[in-house]
């Protein structure tokens, strides 16, 4: 598409907004990115139809027959569907929503009879594996709120409302590592001794290892008291900074109701998370004994709660975890400097930063990272620590991308940019490296996303696509080996490996923003779409979209309606949560259809295209799409001016 002349709307025009815009740009040679996008829609559809003929029963259910014996396994049910309502906001089937919504009923009902649920809800376990739990939850409830709500706001009241025991908020902590919907659900396994196996132990050492071995050991493991005793008392107890994911389940219900209590617990809660990491330097602590005081079970140490900073995964766990918390603290008081206990935590951890190949490093997720590095394993690279314990830093891993862009996204700030600017500068591997892998999490290709966004990689957009085909036509080949397959509890994660459901190439592009924080987390977007006609969410068929900018004085998308027959209407929607203001659009136009040349003329000339620009006020913008027409919107947003909710244009029509 060439552009040949510049047509700015006069003054007059450009006070007042229109109802629509109509594309007018005609569609000769589609782009590469908006065929291959589609064609991973038909694909994606293919592939979730049959994962649920092959692995689950009719109620919605995953084929399982099993029991589970620990407090283990309610995410590895959840997360297999973690992402289809996703793909449904996004533009999925119409079916796929209303399948969605009978797994997560089906799955709640097998989980209740293993007795892992009560009353729908996990019954005690931490939050590294509650916050994957939940995201299925909060994805049906940014799709159809009202079929939700009642749901998503009792789960937050077991938080919120102390006399469910999970909250004391005179200390203003969570009780205990393994809360949930049972109240008597202690300490942190049901046995004397936590269970455990030799190859964790060996991938993640001992939790208390500071504490002397007794005089009567060494003890194997089935009986070793620092893994009994020692762990009830001094870990299964008070609070864990992993838990403050729970945020993200109260943000939701914030979001879902406005009610005031949810935004009031957020600010108790986290706030006093950020006093303790002020206190602590600017470096958040993991752990607070029942009296409120940091390192009162631990002797005094800031590190070695539950999922904390000593064990199992440290930052992986941690700053998740704190970013979830964080930006619902920002989100729902509109006041960023919540996001400061993120920030110089993260800082800290960067400035303990080495150079060197992985291949050289002590990582204990060696399994994620030589699949994302691939050749580049040993490439000398910044690598910092996810790990601390009496001996100091340790558990080196290249720097993961998901948190420092979670918070550029949300800010879009100078500060928050440049760090990615430095991390990408002392990054031995090229950000434009694009591999065809998926963590369970469906990311990890944020460096290549920032890269495509800063102008460097224009090839992105088909490569990541490419990349998400590659991945999903994998995972149809797995289902063929494995959906015979008895599954037995130590292989439920068979069903996450074999989730044929990839969105984040889908998230990236046509909605401008990060897959969603896997630890519980509520989805970042700078746009989303809703389909006019069928009057839902998602991009309408035959449209795809391509977000090139997310800058708050440049967000800049275009549209392409492939068909060569149907026209299509989408509303473009401002933020994910339609928490943006669009203050002023300029589009892309071509008035003159000269290029079609005369009766007899055997080809076309280059359209003239033209540009037109309005003022406007609003977070939905409608657009037509004529059969085979393109356009390119450059929106300027006044970010996080609106209050956030799970509302529609189409509610406000009808209002």
């Amino acid at each position: 598409m060439s552009s040949s002349s510049t047509d700015h709307a006069s003054g007059e025009d450009a006070a007042a907004a229109p109802v629509e815009i109509r594309a007018g740009v005609p569609l000769l040679e589609p782009p590469g990115w908006a065929v291959a996008q589609r064609a991973l829609f038909d694909l994606l559809d293919h592939g979730w139809r049959r994962f649920a003929r092959d692995f689950t029963g009719p109620d919605g259910r995953l084929n399982y027959t099993g029991s589970l014996t620990t407090r283990d396994g309610v995410d590895d049910f959840y997360e297999v569907f973690f992402n289809w309502p996703q793909l449904y906001l996004l533009g999925g089937a119409d079916d796929l929503l209303p399948a969605s919504a009978k797994h997560w009923e089906g799955v709640t009902g097998q989980l209740t009879e293993l007795d892992m649920l009560r009353d729908e809800y996990e019954r005690g376990y931490d939050w590294f594996h509650q916050g994957e739990s939940l995201l299925l939850l909060y994805f049906l409830c940014m799709a159809d709120p009202g079929r939700w709500s009642e749901r998503a706001l009792r789960f937050a009241d077991l938080y919120v409302d102390p006399a469910h025991g999970n909250y004391d908020p005179g200390h203003r902590i969570i009780t205990r590592p393994h809360n949930g919907s049972d109240p008597g659900r202690e300490g942190l396994s049901e046995g004397d001794v936590y269970p455990w196996l030799p190859k964790e132990a060996d991938t993640y050492g001992f939790p208390l290892e500071w504490i002397p071995e007794a005089e009567t050991g060494p003890f194997p493991l089935s009986a070793d008291p620092r893994l009994g005793t020692q762990m009830r008392e001094r870990l299964g107890v008070g609070d864990t900074a992993v838990n403050l994911a729970a945020a993200g389940l109260v943000l939701n219900a914030w979001v879902l109701s406005g009610e005031q209590r949810y935004r009031d617990w957020i600010v108790d809660y986290v706030g006093a998370w950020q006093e303790r990491t002020r206190a602590n330097g600017g470096l958040l602590p993991d752990n607070v004994g029942p009296d409120g005081e940091v390192g009162g079970l631990l002797e005094g140490r800031w590190y070695g709660g539950h999922y904390g900073w000593s064990w199992p995964h440290g930052w992986h766990s941690v700053g998740h975890a704190a970013c979830v918390a964080a930006l619902a603290a920002a989100v729902t008081t509109g006041d960023d400097h919540h996001l400061a206990m993120v920030a110089t935590t993260l800082d800290a951890v960067i400035a303990q930063g080495k150079v060197m190949p992985f291949s050289a490093s002590d990582s204990s997720l060696r399994s994620k990272w030589v699949v994302e590095l691939g050749p580049d394993v040993d490439t000398p690279t910044l690598h910092v620590p996810f790990r601390h314990n009496d001996s100091g830093w340790f558990d080196y891993n290249p720097v993961t991308p998901p948190v420092p862009v979670a918070l550029w996204h949300h800010t879009a700030s100078d500060a928050d940019r440049e760090r990615l600017e430095r991390l990408r500068e002392a990054d031995g591997i090229d950000w434009r490296t694009v591999r065809p892998f998926r963590a369970k999490e469906e990311s990890g290709h944020e460096r290549a996303w920032f890269a495509f966004l800063a102008g460097d990689d224009p090839d992105y957009p088909e490569r990541i696509l490419a990349a998400a085909q590659a991945q999903v036509r994998h995972r149809l080949r797995r289902m063929d080996r494995y959906r015979d397959l008895d599954v037995d509890e130590a292989d439920i994660h068979v069903w996450q490996q074999c989730n044929p459901v990839a969105t984040e190439a889908l998230v990236q592009l046509t909605w401008g923003g990060p897959q969603v924080l896997y630890n519980g987390g509520l989805q970042q977007a700078r746009l989303r779409y809703h389909d006019a006609d069928a009057r839902r969410a998602g991009l309408p068929p035959d449209v795809a979209a391509l977000v090139t900018s997310i800058d708050p004085g440049a967000t800049t998308v275009e549209l392409v309606n492939l068909s060569p027959e149907a026209e299509r209407t989408l509303i473009v929607q401002a933020g994910a949560l339609a928490e943006h203001t669009i203050t002023s659009v300029r589009w892309t136009t071509c008035a003159d259809d000269g290029w079609i040349g005369d009766m007899y003329d055997y080809g076309h000339t280059e359209p003239v295209v033209t540009e037109a620009e309005t003022a406007y006020d609003d977070t939905f913008l409608t657009v037509r799409l004529p059969a085979s027409t393109r356009i390119r919107l450059t929106l300027r947003l006044a970010l996080r001016t609106r209050t956030p909710s799970y509302r529609t244009p189409f509610e406000e029509t009808s209002a």
